[in-house]
């Protein structure tokens, strides 16, 4: 951890904290994920002056809160925005691309674009921005941007028990009147 001479006399503590958050908060390393937040730190009072700069080097212990998309995951989130190709959905600190063949058990028949609303060809079921949506991560791919690297999800809600919250809850109050229904035969 490097410590510039204009912080010198301040805490070592704050300015590693600070310095650290800069350089790591919202970053993606690919093995590792994207880092969310510095729980805490420790750093080593002991630095070392490194000849031609004027800062001191210190070693640090760092706890952080890491979001690690995985293959297979189920994960929830709001729809933030849409376009004619899909939704895309914030699930923890990034956005994941849900296409538009991925929506729902039923084909797309039309996009609404003021409304940002996907309408299902036979359910005539609606799911659109501001919905809060189950998913599985079905892709994680990592590319070079302007910004760095990028982690790139892909989801799915074309399975049982995955879409928009109230289908889901549909679903399983349709499971429970047929299980009532089978007890009484």
């Amino acid at each position: 951890m490097r410590i510039p001479p204009n912080r010198f006399g301040e805490p070592l503590d704050k300015v590693a904290y600070e310095q650290l958050r800069e350089r790591y908060e919202g970053k993606v390393e690919r093995d590792i994920g994207v880092f969310v937040k510095i729980l805490s730190l420790e750093v080593s009072k002991k630095g070392v002056i490194i000849f031609g700069d004027g800062a001191t080097y210190h070693k640090v212990k760092l706890r952080v809160l890491v979001f690690t998309p995985l293959n297979n995951e189920i994960v929830e989130g709001e729809i933030t925005d849409t376009t004619e190709y899909g939704a895309f959905v914030r699930i923890g600190p990034v956005r994941a691309l849900l296409h538009k063949t991925q929506l729902m058990n039923d084909n797309i028949i039309y996009y609404d674009k003021s409304s940002g609303t996907f309408i299902g060809e036979k359910t005539k079921r609606r799911v659109g921005k501001g919905d809060i949506i189950r998913a599985r991560i079905v892709s994680v791919s990592y590319a070079i941007t302007s910004k760095g690297l990028t982690v790139r999800i892909g989801l799915t809600a074309r399975q049982p028990f995955l879409g928009k919250l109230e289908w889901i809850e549909e679903e399983v109050q349709m499971l429970r009147r047929k299980k009532a229904a089978a007890k009484s035969k």
